[in-house]
């Protein structure tokens, strides 16, 4: 029976059997997509389903899903319980309690995606916006580089194709015809999807450039695709 108040999101199809699994502790303003790239970094989903809050359509911050091989629901539960996302931390569990026991090739592969929790952590935990596909560098761009535009835009252009399927780059300029231009001094990657952005912010913030610490952050979607550049 369906709860009182709450609607879904996401296939309820193949949400049923004792590999379901209960995922709950996202902030509220996690997007389906969100949520499903996080869960997806253990392999494929067979269905998916968020709870959301019917009359307002926000996320009631769980969800339930099932993976597509059945051996990973215990490595997905012991690797994503208890990661900690801003000031929340994920509890995740099969929704039909049973004891957790993992095989020793299971155990193998825990340690092997360990390193991929912690980048994982350190992404939502560190300063940077809600994850878009857009990321905004500062403290980058130099008067040198304005004047060969071509060359330092060639140079994002291959940096930023390093961490995904980067869709395109904006340097603004300044125009001297039509008094100040917006978003001069930053840089915006365009990326096809949160997780080319995700690495990119990730590897890119901090960085020390001409003795200068880069900023990367995430922007606004709709903003970027407006040519909005102002902070």
């Amino acid at each position: 029976m369906a709860d009182v108040g709450l609607s879904s999101s996401g296939s309820t199809d193949g949400l049923e059997g004792p590999d379901r699994i209960f995922v709950g502790g996202f902030p509220h303003y996690f997007t389906d997509a969100q949520i499903r790239e996080i869960l997806e970094c253990l392999g494929p989903l067979r269905g998916f389903n968020l709870l959301k809050d019917r009359q307002t359509g926000d996320s009631k911050g769980y969800a339930f899903c099932i993976y597509q091989d059945p051996s990973v629901t215990d490595i997905a539960c012991a690797a994503l319980n208890g990661i900690k996302i801003g000031d929340k931390t994920l509890a995740v569990r099969r929704a039909m309690q049973g004891t957790l026991q993992l095989k020793p090739e299971q155990e193998e592969i825990l340690q092997q995606i360990a390193q991929q929790q912690i980048a994982l952590q350190r992404l939502m935990l560190e300063p940077g916006g809600t994850p878009t596909k857009i990321v905004c560098l500062s403290q980058l761009v130099t008067i040198d580089n304005l004047r060969n535009y071509e060359e330092f835009a060639d140079i994002m252009r291959q940096e930023g194709g390093k961490f995904g399927n980067l869709v395109n780059v904006v340097i603004p300029r300044p125009n001297p015809d039509h008094g100040p231009t917006p978003g001069v001094g930053k840089v915006f990657l365009e990326y096809a999807d949160v997780d080319g952005s995700s690495k990119a912010r990730l590897e890119m913030n901090g960085r020390i450039v001409g003795g200068y610490q880069v900023v990367a952050v995430y922007y606004s979607e709709d903003k970027y695709a407006q040519g909005d550049y102002e902070d």
